[in-house]
């Protein structure tokens, strides 16, 4: 652990967590988070020049690590669209008092790439994959056929021997993809893959959310402790936001991410760097703190300190718990429109990553 002392929030949460947004593209297009019909060709995403680069990243980790941060996670969007990803990643795992630096993916390009992060020193890759049935895959991907490249991406990465292992997040919709959970967990069980199903969430403003359409966690585990019995495993470290099972025939292990059914806010230890270097401090935040600026505005000595400052300040400043308040019908208000156009509530996912 880093022997920094803790950085609270308001709520007495420390921050040991950041997930750093590489790109604000992505190639598939999944109605829940960016729906074709508002990613289309003629969306405008940032210019390469708005992005922050890997100098910036590495400052922003830096700082992070300073106050306590000691696991950093690379999102989208789609990371492995963003060249040279191995860079950063090597720079990243280098820095003092960072542990683990893992990845999320949808897993097409992971073939490709997988190698070159393992040398380069990534500990962990997750795969967001909802579906191993080819016409419902589709569907959940915006009509995007690479479910076999997906699957190979993930055989490429358990050879390729990352320490921390390999995960599967599934989002499982009611009527969508729930029939065909029990499918998908046959697929990977003795694998070593460790499939985590998660409760469908009201992330952004585009997916025409609504409770009908979340299977909880509750049911989940019953239908699957009928197929293969299960039996609960302790949590890694505290505020793990996953339930951990284990089947009882020794074919794996399972997770539950219960964010709608059972919030966990309360030992939330999570920051969220935008692609353009917007710090939010939820996953739900309707705004964030500009870091851009800081990194760009002069002399990067006086800056570090500066944004070891922002930091500082933005922490513990902090009180969301997001997923609380949607539990006890408290929901955070909407913002109003802003000079960039509406902002409808909440910040999209694909621009801060799950």
């Amino acid at each position: 652990m880093n022997g920094t002392t803790p950085l609270l929030d308001r709520l007495g949460r420390p921050l040991r967590d950041l997930r750093i947004s590489v790109m604000d593209r992505c190639n598939f297009r999944c109605p829940y988070c960016m729906p074709e019909s508002t990613y289309h060709e003629g969306f405008h995403f940032l210019a390469p020049r708005e992005r922050l680069d890997f100098n910036e990243i590495e400052r922003v980790a830096r700082a992070a690590s300073a106050l306590g941060v000691t696991k950093l996670r690379l999102t989208g969007g789609e990371p492995l669209l963003r060249p040279g990803l191995a860079e950063l990643v090597a720079r990243l795992a280098g820095i003092p008092g960072i542990e683990d630096v893992a990845l999320t993916t949808n897993g097409v390009l992971l073939e490709r790439h997988a190698p070159m992060l393992r040398a380069a020193g990534l500990s962990r890759v997750t795969v967001s994959l909802d579906s191993i049935d080819p016409t419902v895959f589709a569907r959940m991907s915006g009509g995007r056929p690479d479910l076999d490249a997906v699957l190979g991406g993930i055989e490429t990465a358990r050879g390729a021997g990352f320490p921390g292992g390999i995960k599967v997040n599934t989002v499982v919709q009611n009527g969508v993809n729930a029939a065909g959970v029990p499918e998908l967990l046959a697929y990977f069980r003795h694998t070593g893959v460790v499939v985590r199903l998660i409760e469908y969430m009201d992330v952004g403003n585009r997916n025409g959310w609504a409770h009908a359409d979340v299977v909880t966690s509750r049911t989940l585990l019953e239908q699957i402790d009928a197929l293969w019995p299960l039996e609960p495993l302790s949590p890694h470290y505290r505020g793990e936001v996953a339930r951990r099972w284990r089947y009882r025939d020794g074919a794996g292990e399972i997770g539950f991410i219960s964010s709608v059914s059972a919030p966990f806010c309360g030992a939330c230890s999570r920051a969220r760097l935008s692609s353009e270097g917007q710090l939010f401090t939820c996953l739900f935040a309707t705004k964030g703190t500009d870091l851009r600026t800081i990194l760009r505005d002069g002399d990067p000595g006086d800056n570090d300190a500066a944004l070891r400052q922002a930091l500082t300040r933005i922490w513990h400043q902090r009180t969301d718990r997001y997923s609380e308040q949607r539990g006890e019908g408290d929901r955070p208000a909407p913002l109003a429109e802003t000079g960039n156009g509406p902002k409808a509530g909440k910040i999209e996912m694909h621009y801060i990553g799950g």
